[in-house]
This record gives C-alpha cells, structure tokens and sequence, in this order.
C-alpha cells in the first residue's frame, strides 16, 4: 500500500504541470513501475487534444517488453471512449500491461466506470481509490463541470481595510488601486490557470479592464461581459483581439469576429442562463472578478466554489462597499502590506 500511495502522489505531481493547458479536458498523470526495475516511464497530459497521460507514459519505455510485468497508476481512471484521441485502455490492453492501479473514477458520462470496465474484461487487474480525495481535489474543477453542469466559480476582488471595493467616481486607475504589485502579479497566475473570467457592465466602463495575461506567461481566459444594454463601447480594452470575449445581453447582435453576443432573459434570473452557457461551451471554470453587486449575486444564490479575497494596506472612507461573505476563511496569506484570504464552500 505503501508503494500505491508513493507512486499515485507521483502521478499527482506530473499531472499538475498540465494546469495551464489541459482544459476542459482533466490534469492526468502516469507512472509505469517494473518490480525489479522500478520506475520505467512516466508522462502527463501537456495540451487539450494531444496525448493523454498513459499513451505518454507508454510511449516513454524504452523496453516494452518489460510491460506485461508492470504496474500502471495513474490518477484518473483511463478513457473507453474515442475522442480527439483513441482510448487509453486499447493501448494498456494492447500492450498486456498486468495491473492497473486508479486514484479516483472518472465521473464524466462518457466513461464513468467503463474505462475499469473494459480492463476487467481483458484481464487486467485494477485496484481503485488510492490517495481518491487528493485526485478529486486537484481535478476539482472537472469534476464540478461534469457533476454540477456549470463551471468551476472561483470569486475574486480587493478591498481596503476599511471595506471598500472601490472609490465613488470620478478618480484615477491609480488612486482606485488597492493592492500590491506582488499581488497583481498573482492575479494574472490565476487568470493563466482558468477558462474565462467575468464582469459586469460597470467594471467595463468605470475600470476600462483588458482581463488579460501580461504579468506572467500563459493563455488569456476567455472574457465573459454582463452588458444588458449594450453601453460598453467596442473601444473598451475587453474588445481587444487578444482573446474571445462573450457579451451576455437582452439585445439581438450579430457575433463581429472575435466578440460572441448571446441574448438573455434579463427578467428572469441571468446567473442560472449564463452558467447554462458557458456548460455548453465546455468553460470548465471561471473567475468572478467583476463589482460588487455581481460578485454577491454569486454569494447570495451560493453559486460559488472558491472566494479569494485581498485587503490592501489602503483606507478610502467611503466608496463601494464590499461584498460579504459570511463563510468562515479556510486560510491566508501575507504579501507584503496585503493580506489574501481563501474561502470554500
């Protein structure tokens, strides 16, 4: 049990680097032991539509005929099905790999126990459920698409420390700015790490964001806008041809290269009818980064995953309040004059 624990944790840290590029498809991580010889491949999913994890790690053997007498452990319970590639266990069956060792089952439809299945069938000893806590949690935002049917929502703003979110209008980026450049510079790490990222109509105009990666190296996320009228001019940075950007509206306009425009029922509750969509465009997770009336809609229907909040080292005494949230802190961090808080529900 020992060696299962040590080499899931293994595929757990190669699935890792797959964060930034993998999406919607799940971080996947594979380990290829030979008893005598120990480690003899190994290898992740890097790039949504390329090679999952074990066709790497098979591929990484040098001597395949040592595979009929090695363990195979991944992290995810491998595909049945053919998608943008063929099915991982037609190569583990092909290549008579004799024990197949799961962190967790894999809960999308299309698999959902037929991938051990179809092991079984062949032969293959499989053993499930190693380390199954650690694999959900690094896949959570998989997970949360497939079972809930909506994206991974992950809640994100600033405040002062006397609990503002911004200043009244008329002021300056600089003098509305809260937190740290250290702080900033993380913000972009995380918009590197998810799908898409939304705001509301006010953000648009009063803060001009281009919600794009520039502080660090990785994809733009998808931009979400909340523009009911229309009032956000197409000169705005959201606009820009860096990434897509999604414009959820009452009115009816034709989509103008890269901006999407869909219409919604703006009598009805909107959240429920934009997370319906971004599900069938497969956003597997998304950052709320958007006013404070958007950010609690979000708290008030507890449609969230994830709340990260900074308090900068700044004072406003007045402005936009903050929103609440009454959910106890699960951590925190220091950086510099800033404090980061997690929040989960």
């Amino acid at each position: 049990m020992q060696d299962f624990i040590k080499y899931m944790r293994h595929c757990l840290q190669l699935a890792e680097k797959g964060l930034d590029n993998v999406a919607p498809n799940p971080m996947v991580g594979c380990v290829i032991v030979h008893n005598e010889k120990g480690i003899i491949g190994e290898g992740y999913h890097q790039t949504y539509g390329q090679a999952h994890a074990e066709v790497n790690a098979i591929n990484s053997v040098a001597d395949k005929s040592l595979l009929p007498e090695s363990t195979l452990y991944v992290n995810l319970e491998p595909c049945s099905h053919f998608g943008k590639t063929p099915p991982c266990c037609d190569l583990i069956i092909e290549y008579k790999i004799k024990r197949v060792v799961i962190g967790c089952l894999d809960t999308n439809p299309l698999i959902a126990g037929k991938g051990i299945q179809k092991l079984h069938n062949a032969g293959i000893e499989v053993i499930t459920d190693i380390l199954k806590e650690e694999c959900r949690s690094l896949n959570k935002r998989f997970f949360t698409f497939h079972e809930k049917k909506r994206p991974y929502i992950i809640l994100k703003w600033a405040q002062t420390k006397d609990g503002f979110i911004s200043k009244l209008p008329p002021f300056t980026k600089e003098e509305n700015w809260i937190t740290n450049d250290e702080s900033n510079g993380l913000v972009h790490i995380w918009r590197a790490q998810e799908q898409a990222i939304l705001i509301g109509t006010n953000t648009a105009l009063l803060d001009n964001p281009s919600l794009t990666v520039r502080l660090t190296e990785g994809k733009n996320p998808i931009r979400v806008l909340i523009d009911k009228n229309l009032k956000v001019s197409a000169t705005n940075n959201i606009f820009s041809q860096d990434t897509e950007t999604i414009v959820f509206t009452n009115k009816h306009q034709i989509n103008n290269n890269n901006i999407n425009y869909h219409h919604i029922d703006f009598t009805k509750d909107i959240i429920p009818q934009i997370m319906s969509t971004l599900y069938e465009k497969k956003i597997i997770s998304i950052i709320i980064e958007g006013g404070t009336n958007t950010l609690q809609s979000f708290i008030d229907k507890g449609l969230w995953d994830e709340a990260r909040v900074f308090t900068g080292g700044k004072y406003f005494q007045s402005g936009v309040k903050a929103p609440v949230i009454t959910t106890e802190k699960v951590s925190s961090q220091i950086i510099g004059e800033d404090e980061l808080y997690f929040f989960t529900q």
